[in-house]
């Protein structure tokens, strides 16, 4: 779950992203303070959900402190949450237990440069080291690791089991991610919340799950490592349909949350986490609800529906050879902040800055009204024109 939420500062309105980035900075921060420097690199975009959703039931919010300079703000002080916060702390603590569950799984495959002894010796020790450190910081505000450490187990084990359907194979995901996103309920004193967080982080689990198989399709195929799309057959209109009705799922346990303040947890859980699926699924062929009649256009790139693989002998289901690259870090926490710290210069693949000119790029030049310095309703409104309807200021 290292980057289902992606956001960029163009997709949200500026108070929104300033709340996001000092939930972001804090989850970093904390990491340093409870753990030291390295368990910074387990900072990622999704584990910070938990302590947005903490604060977002808080009626007085999470406590907020100033950070000093940091390179990826550009050397800005920022309003950060507080490392002594229990919304930070929780985060850091799923942040560290998933990078330990991620990395073993890693190992288990053998991909990449994890085959290689040395390597897997080393990612083995640290794996080691941050499930320690979850488990310490986990302890401190009450949260069991056990859920979190009994998915990586309960993954292995049924990725093992011949003949599962693709949604056997993603409920560890989802019930390890139910039980962080319930436990914000714990922390923030609103026990009437558990029940729909729980099923809300079922279905971000889910999602989570089938993104990251989808992203890394091509990767697992070519390598021979387990992929859940290929054990299963599963084509890409038939993921993307998981994913739409995880998304609806999503947004109705959303709407039965009482939160203090919604704002960011809509627009993280819906309309990024909306825009993700999205972005992860460009290139490949639309699914509408009869698919594509025979001898029609299947839209961009000339993609045929996929039939699944079973007894009539259709070939397994190809998908397009495109794909969104990735941000150039190993962890996807600092694709977003770079562009935040360069001014946006740098924009990620998905952003609709990316590739243009330095004058477009950057917030400081950028004209008004087109997402520069200077307009208060600069990013209200996303890359099709509609207004996010936000209700933080005056745009309609």
């Amino acid at each position: 779950m290292f980057g289902v939420i992606r956001p960029c500062q163009h997709g949200m309105c500026t108070s929104l992203f300033k709340e996001w980035m000092a939930h972001l900075c804090g989850l970093c921060l904390t990491l340093r303070r409870e753990h030291g420097q390295a368990a910074r690199l387990v900072t990622n975009y999704d584990g910070l959900l938990v302590s947005v959703l903490v604060e977002a039931q808080r009626p007085g919010g999470s406590a907020h402190r100033t950070a000093g300079p940091c390179a990826l703000r550009g050397m800005r002080t920022a309003d950060v949450v507080d490392a002594r916060d229990e919304g930070a702390r929780l985060a850091a603590a799923v942040s560290l237990l998933l990078a330990a569950g991620k990395t073993r799984d890693h190992l288990a495959d053998g991909d990449g440069a994890h085959a290689r002894r040395p390597v897997a010796a080393v990612a083995g020790r640290l794996a080691g080291r941050w499930d320690a450190a979850g488990e310490r910081t986990g302890a401190a505000v009450g949260f069991d690791p056990g859920p979190l450490r009994s998915a990586a187990l309960r993954q292995a084990e049924l990725e093992a089991t011949p003949g599962l359907g693709l949604l056997e194979l993603t409920e560890p995901t989802e019930l390890a991610v139910a039980a962080a996103f319930a436990h914000t309920a714990v922390l923030a004193g609103r026990p009437g919340n558990a029940e729909p967080l729980a099923e809300a982080g079922r279905f971000f689990g889910r999602l989570a799950h089938l993104l990251d198989a989808v992203e890394d399709y091509h990767d697992d195929r070519a390598a021979g490592a387990f992929n859940p799309l290929l054990a299963t057959g599963t084509t890409a209109g038939e993921a993307r349909r998981h994913c739409d009705d995880a998304l609806h799922g999503l947004r109705l346990a959303l709407a039965e949350l009482e939160l203090a303040e919604p704002r960011l947890v809509h627009a993280l859980l819906d309309r990024e986490a909306r825009r993700s699926v999205d972005r992860v699924f460009a290139g490949y062929p639309p699914h509408g609800p009869g698919g594509y009649p025979p001898g029609q256009p299947y839209g961009p790139g000339g993609y045929p529906p996929q039939q699944p693989y079973g007894p009539g002998g259709y070939p397994p289901p190809q998908y397009p050879p495109g794909r969104p690259p990735r941000p150039p870090f190993p962890v996807p926490c600092f694709s977003g902040t770079l562009s935040c710290a360069s001014c946006g210069i740098w924009q990620p693949p998905w952003s609709r800055w990316h590739g243009r000119r330095c004058r477009d790029r950057c917030h400081c030049t950028r004209r008004r009204g087109d997402g520069g310095s200077g307009d208060s309703c600069a990013n209200c409104c996303d890359c099709s024109g509609s207004c996010c309807k936000c209700d933080c200021c005056d745009c309609s």
